[in-house]
């Protein structure tokens, strides 16, 4: 019987989990987007307020994004 290797994992397994650790963000910006966009349709005359926390929002999101990233390229 011919053992033969199907796939193999070369690299740090950790990089795996650094990358979902992306996916949070992701679906975290997908939501914050989405539930401001709805506000915003549910009372227009409070759209500026609406957008500027969205955007303080954004980049506390984005900032886990980068975080999860770049610890991937540290700790490898």
């Amino acid at each position: 019987m011919d053992t033969t290797t199907l796939a193999e994992l070369s690299g740090n397994v950790a990089t795996i989990g650094y990358g979902l650790a992306t996916l949070g963000p992701g679906i975290g910006l997908g939501i914050l987007i989405g539930k401001t966009v709805e506000g915003m349709a549910r009372q227009p005359e409070v759209a500026g307020q609406l957008r500027a926390t969205m955007f303080i929002g954004v980049a506390f999101v984005e900032v886990l994004a980068l975080l999860g990233l770049v610890t991937g390229f540290l700790f490898t």
